[in-house]
């Protein structure tokens, strides 16, 4: 598989590209767990989506299932194969639905013998009116829905056993899995092999990086990039570089004069300062979830569309604030978000 490159425009303390490691389609990562990667490289999917073979028995568990390539399912059926004639998957496990991790779910259950049994945490009933809910799989899938906490074990394989973790933040149905005997997470779009991940709910998401310390894993098997050894060490880097980030905003929001309201745009180009400017509009999609962060947290008010600091970092008797969001341009055509409230915050 040829090395490809990525920006980092995340991680002040990097460079700006990050060479990916090369990884093989098929390894052996331990005694109980496979990687199978799912031959879809890309900007965001980085050596492709891995997808991951559990269990000690002939009967496997299979961790998502990539996006659906006609290449992918010939590479598990190779996979499945080295290991025994008579492997099988007794199971699918969906960590979430973004396509790129349960695509191949319709191959997979035509080509491979049945019955295989698919699960999958539900989509909250409070987000069904999403635009991320596009990404949901078709109702002519019989998915089992997962519970926070609950256990899975391989058909008759008493040696493996997975544990539910909810954990949204990187979308609302979004899980990962502990491996109890070897005490290993499987973080899916959580926590990546390289760079940092992407979220939708920064909340959330910080919420659920300190619930996975909390656990004390030993390695990360990640959705994307190669095996991270030291899974609190990983973990701990993440929520510390998000409160990093988020100090550096309240700072830039500060700085201004009193009662100054910012654009997450003016916000990058501070921050951001010396970095080429095509990064400025990805890198404003990341402001923005800190701010909402920061408003629902009662730190900063909305007004005429940009955002301010709330002298004292909290407001009391506050109503939620709903925010809608509108892309615009800037005359020198960088886009840049502008919020908008629909109802007055009351102090």
């Amino acid at each position: 598989m040829p090395i490809v490159k990525f920006v980092f425009f995340e991680n002040k303390r990097k460079t700006m590209t990050e060479t990916l490691v090369s990884l093989p389609s098929f390894a052996r990562l331990s005694e109980r767990v496979w990687r199978i990667l799912g031959l879809n490289p890309g900007k965001f999917t980085l050596q492709g989506t891995n997808t991951y073979l559990i269990g000690t028995g002939p009967r496997k568990l299979l961790l998502d299932c990539g996006e659906g390539r006609s290449e992918y399912i010939s590479l598990l059926r190779t996979s499945l194969a080295t290991l025994g004639a008579n492997t099988t998957i007794s199971d699918i496990i969906i960590t979430h639905t973004h396509r790129d991790h349960w695509g191949g779910l319709e191959g997979i259950l035509s080509t491979f013998p049945g019955p295989i049994r698919v699960h999958k945490y539900p989509w909250p009933a409070n987000h069904l009116q999403s635009p991320v809910n596009v990404h949901t799989i078709p109702a002519q899938f019989d998915v089992i829905p997962l519970r926070d906490g609950q256990r899975i074990k391989p058909e008759g394989d008493d040696g493996t056993t997975l544990t539910v973790l909810y954990t949204p933040g990187h979308c609302e149905d979004h899980c990962c899995f502990l491996l109890e005997e070897e005490n290993t997470l499987f973080t899916a779009d959580c926590v990546l092999g390289q760079g940092t991940a992407v979220f939708n709910d920064l909340a959330e998401y910080v919420y659920g990086l300190k619930k996975l310390i909390d656990i004390v894993p030993g390695q990360l098997y990640p959705g994307h990039g190669p095996v991270i050894k030291d899974g609190v060490a990983k973990l701990t880097e993440y929520v510390r570089h998000r409160e990093d980030r988020e100090q550096e905003i309240i700072r830039v929001l500060k700085s201004g004069e009193a009662g100054y309201a910012w654009s997450a745009m003016e916000i990058v180009r501070v921050v951001y300062k010396g970095y080429p400017e095509r990064l400025f509009a990805p890198a404003a999609a990341g402001v923005r979830l800190h701010l909402k962060k920061l408003m629902g947290e009662g730190k900063v008010v909305v007004r005429a569309g940009r955002i301010s600091w709330q002298e004292g970092g909290h407001l009391e008797n506050t109503e939620a604030v709903e925010v809608q969001e509108e892309l615009v341009k800037e005359e020198e055509g960088v886009e840049r978000w502008i919020w908008k409230r629909d109802n007055e915050a009351r102090i």
